[in-house]
């Protein structure tokens, strides 16, 4: 493996960015702190034009007082939600800030929602306006907006060709970031004054299992605790000194909104936005970021591109690798052997620095959450000198909980040790339960889902695991059905089956997707409705000689590509396969109360689940 791990020297003034994380009122004071001590340093870097450009702090400070300021002058008072609807982007962040800096709560929605999501979210957060990057992101907006109702101001960062809509208000972004900026800050900081650590910062809205999506209420303590525990990993174990983070994940997902967005702010580190999935590693190489969050399927996807350059380099390198690995695998168990010493100096020198120049130069750390990591993926790039650390955690929950570092020791099947501010214990029927500030103070106007969740001050996790003898989070089991996707995505799978169901076609569905790169489906025909087709089609009635038929699988392709129509990218059924038989009670794959019982099913399809994914 490479160098033996020594924790660095901590810097006097490191401890004083944990003080100003500790004692902020709210995540916009502490940013305005950051912008005066940095000044004229950058902070928000994009590429435009071909070539990368940055803002300093100073001027985005400016500009999040103006359209602070902008938002008070529309009409938006304490506590009115605003969305935002955007790519990652640098407008993303000085809109987020001055929502928050005029007194209202961000309402962060992803740019894959449909007309129906929106709907939902809007109709839910009684939201009053929403700012929306381009034309592209405003269409399925617009069918929301009319159907809710409730939008009044729709704010575009670029121009919008529709300039009206029903009863809204159409404002220019660049217009609503001029204007006297010392004034602005002025009026900003006399308003900070009234937000407190407790005061709801935004709503960030979570698949439940019922399906529709639930606003978290997060505080502005409650990622001010996330950041303050990152930050005390990052300051201990690694050393803070001119940090650049990559922003690759969406915003909108409370994962990147914490890690990457409000950690960067804490520790006063640059903020570079990639183009996307299809240049995130030229991305990379060019900005040479320190740290970067990002979700396991982007590891195994740098994995299987690093193996297969490797590969096409001949004999000596593909040595390299298989003793980089084999060194690698007897290191996570503490094997370390003496004699092993001059290859894997010989690695350190030939092959690592190679690997590591394909993430810039300069990482320290690639943090991984949102799902769980495979731990052969993480093994992978701690053998080719490359920090992998794992969290842990919930948008209930800021929502990172706990995450490996070197000082407690890595290992790849655990999730680390609770950060810093985070208590956590074990249920005696093994979930995992937490408290602290970083617990959200519950669902947006969902009282009892709430009180479901949070009881006696313990957020109840829904997985289940236990401690290891270094107090690290081992996970075991999800205790709920939510799917987590291999991007982090969550995924109601009761939402998506239900609306199959609403299909003729369609009488029972199960689907699956935890872990993978896409929702898939398992599909038990309508009796009725197969009968009817085989009458018109002069075929015989068998429902599993149907099955094989291209012409009635193509029927119910139809009925699954309906159901897609509404549902997000994310939630979409690529591909399926039908079962043997219905689920019931007698065969075990429905409870009495007319449930299916998923890991019975899962038991007895398991192959034709995985054939679905080409295996």
């Amino acid at each position: 493996m490479h160098a033996p791990y020594s924790p660095p020297v901590v810097d006097p003034n490191d401890d004083q960015i944990l003080q100003d994380v500790d004692t902020a009122r709210n995540l916009v004071d502490l940013f305005l702190k950051r912008a005066d001590e940095k000044g004229d340093a950058p902070f928000l870097g994009s590429k435009l034009d071909g070539e990368w450009r940055t803002q300093s702090w100073r001027e985005v400070a400016g500009q999040v007082c103006m359209l602070a300021q902008s938002l008070r002058k529309i009409g938006l008072n304490e506590g009115d939600r605003v969305a935002l609807v955007s790519e990652n982007r640098p407008e993303w962040c000085i809109a987020d800030l001055a929502i928050m800096a005029a007194g209202c709560i961000s309402v962060p929605t992803y740019i894959t929602n449909t007309e129906r999501d929106h709907a939902h979210i809007l109709g839910n957060s009684g939201a009053r306006a929403v700012i929306v990057s381009n034309e592209k992101l405003l269409s399925p907006l617009v069918g929301a907006i009319a159907r809710t109702g409730l939008i009044e101001h729709v704010i575009g960062i670029e121009d919008l060709h529709r300039k009206q809509a029903g009863s809204f208000e159409y404002h220019n972004w660049d217009k609503l970031i001029t204007g006297e900026a010392a004034a602005a800050r002025k009026a900003v900081n006399a308003r900070l004054t009234e937000i407190g650590r407790n005061d709801t910062a935004c709503l960030i809205y979570t698949s439940g299992t019922g399906g529709a999506p639930r606003g978290v209420k997060q505080h502005h303590g409650a990622i001010l605790c996330n950041a303050s525990g990152a930050a005390e990993i990052l300051i201990n174990d690694f050393g803070i000194e001119n940090e650049r983070f990559l922003s690759f994940l969406p915003l909108s997902h409370a994962y990147e909104h914490t890690g990457g967005l409000y950690l960067p702010i804490a520790v006063g580190a640059e903020i570079f936005y990639s183009e996307g999935l299809e240049k995130l590693a030229s991305n990379i190489e060019e900005t040479q970021p320190t740290l970067m969050v990002v979700v396991p399927r982007l590891f195994e996807v740098l994995r299987t591109r690093i193996m297969k350059q490797v590969e096409k380099q001949g004999r000596v390198a593909n040595f390299m690798m298989d003793s980089a690995l084999k060194i690698g695998d007897k290191a996570k168990d503490g094997k370390k052997r003496k004699r092993d010493r001059p290859l894997d100096f010989l690695v350190e020198k030939a092959l690592r620095p190679k690997i590591r120049q394909k993430f810039g130069g300069r990482i320290k750390a690639m943090v991984s959450g949102g799902a769980p990591l495979n731990p052969e993926v993480g093994n992978f790039f701690e053998s080719m000198g490359l920090t992998m650390l794992q969290g842990y955690g919930q948008t209930e929950a800021g929502p990172v909980m706990s995450c490996n570092r070197p000082s407690v020791g890595l290992k790849m099947d655990t999730v680390g040790p609770p950060m810093r501010g985070v208590e956590l214990k074990i249920a005696e029927d093994g979930e995992i339960l937490c408290r602290g500030e970083l617990v959200m103070h519950g669902y947006w106007q969902n009282d009892a889902e709430t009180a479901r969740t949070i009881i006696d001050g313990w957020l109840h996790t829904g997985d289940i695991g236990h401690l290891d003898d270094k107090g690290r989070i081992v996970i075991t089991d999800r205790k709920k059905d939510m799917i987590v996707n291999d991007k982090g995505d969550n995924v109601a799978p009761q939402k998506i089956e239900g609306m199959l169901t609403l299909q003729p076609e369609i009488a029972q569905a199960m689907v699956s997707g935890d872990k993978r790169p896409y929702v898939v489906g398992l599909i038990v025909p309508d009796a009725e409705w197969a009968l009817e087709w085989a009458r018109a089609n002069d075929e015989k009635f068998d429902m599993k000689a149907l099955q094989d038929l291209p012409a009635f699988k193509s029927a119910l392709r139809a009925a699954v590509d309906r159901t897609n129509k509404d549902l997000s990218v994310v939630e979409k059924v690529r591909k399926f396969d039908c079962a043997d038989e219905a689920f019931s009670i007698e065969n075990e794959e429905m409870t009495p109360s007319m449930k299916i019982r998923r890991h019975k099913i899962r038991d007895r399809y398991q192959d034709r689940i995985d054939g679905l994914y080409g295996r």
